[in-house]
């Protein structure tokens, strides 16, 4: 009798006896995150599924991510075959407004600056000893668009997902704390209280129908590897300013857009073993993702310069910040940061423009890499 309930007492706690340190490391890690979603608020939709898988997948013996785990079928049904991030690009698309952007086409140029930092992280993780297609991964978080992040890598190095989507997910949270001391550094007083008129120039709805598809077909030709990307979020705008399928639209926005949210999250998660995710590699992801994105903001904020100097003093640099594709956190920071300085000037609309086009441009950016790597034979 003694012996069998010792032995039943052994049986339930062999997973505390199976319980590694490297585990416990992901798990506190998986609370973490957990907190910064529903204590902080800091992208609550991804971080907090992700957080959770972290936690199950590092439960030993649970097997989440074994040939029949649940963990592993959703991986590899919706990560490996790149279906949930494009999903998710149709419901991004379903909700963006690119009126300030047609309104005020030369803005377009910003979102361009800004996917800058994106090639020269992936120069200077090359030269810190990853491969290219690792270097490709890395350069990617500079987009500050978790979808985009997770495309790439899960493509070229899916052993680095984990850290790229969580540095990708987490930086795009913070753009409110990384951006504005470098705005503050590069722009002058006068800079600062420029005030950007508004433009008063109609878009029709035709040109607002016609606007995904000419840029479908453009983007697509010049990086054809990277139609899956562009094509998604312009199917989604187009669904909305068509006017025609609003039950599409709507559940292309909700329905769709929530659930594969939530089982993205929970895949996400799933490749934070502890053994995968407990190396120096991936702390040197996180720094790159940060050098990234602030480099982003240092040329997305000079460019703005540039044409303020061009424009004689018409265009507030502040929104070349906005030039990235944390949409629309980095334009609300552009807004915040022209008010501190000036409380006549509004920004937000003219930052909107530059966020539309920084959405566009990381797509681009990626799309190119795509195609290099495809040329190149990799």
């Amino acid at each position: 009798m003694e012996t069998a309930l010792a032995a039943g007492l052994q049986a339930l706690l062999v997973g505390f006896t199976h319980l590694e340190l490297g585990q416990v490391v992901m798990i506190l890690i998986g609370s973490l995150l957990l907190y910064l979603g529903i204590g902080k608020g800091f992208e609550p939709l991804l971080l907090l599924p992700i957080g959770f898988g972290a936690i199950l997948v590092n439960i030993p013996l649970a097997g989440l991510m074994e040939e029949e785990g649940v963990l592993r079928f959703f991986y590899d049904a919706g990560v490996l075959t790149e279906i949930f991030p494009l999903l998710i690009f149709i419901g991004i698309g379903a909700m963006t407004d690119f009126q300030p952007l047609l309104e005020n086409p030369k803005i377009i140029l910003l979102g361009a600056a800004g996917q800058f930092g994106i090639f020269l992280t992936l120069l200077l993780a090359l030269a810190l000893g990853f491969d290219k297609l690792e270097a490709v991964a890395i350069g990617i978080i500079g987009a500050c668009d978790g979808p985009t992040s997770i495309y790439v890598t899960s493509k070229y190095a899916p052993h680095l997902l984990g850290a790229v989507s969580v540095a990708a997910y987490s930086y795009m949270a913070l753009v409110p704390l990384i951006q504005p001391p470098i705005m503050r550094l590069l722009t002058t007083e006068r800079e600062k209280k420029i005030v950007m008129g508004t433009v008063k120039q109609p878009v029709s709805k035709t040109t607002k129908i016609l606007f995904p598809v000419v840029v479908t077909v453009a983007a697509s030709l010049v990086a054809p590897l990277g139609t899956p990307l562009i094509g998604m979020l312009m199917l989604g705008n187009l669904l909305k300013e068509s006017g025609v399928v609003e039950r599409l639209k709507q559940a292309s926005e909700n329905e769709i857009t929530n659930i594969v949210t939530l089982l993205l999250g929970l895949s996400i998660g799933a490749t934070m073993e502890a053994e995968k995710f407990l190396r120096v590699e991936t702390l040197m992801v996180l720094a790159l993702g940060l050098i990234a994105i602030c480099l982003d903001t240092v040329v997305g904020v000079l460019f703005g310069k540039l044409m303020c100097l061009l424009t004689r003093g018409k265009i507030n640099p502040l929104i070349g910040a906005a030039g990235i594709s944390a949409f629309p956190m980095a334009a609300r920071v552009a807004q915040v940061e022209g008010q501190k300085y000036n409380k006549k000037s509004y920004l937000l609309m003219h930052a909107m423009s530059a966020n539309a086009a920084g959405q566009i441009g990381s797509i681009i950016a990626a799309a190119i890499m795509l195609s290099v790597l495809d040329g190149l034979g990799i």
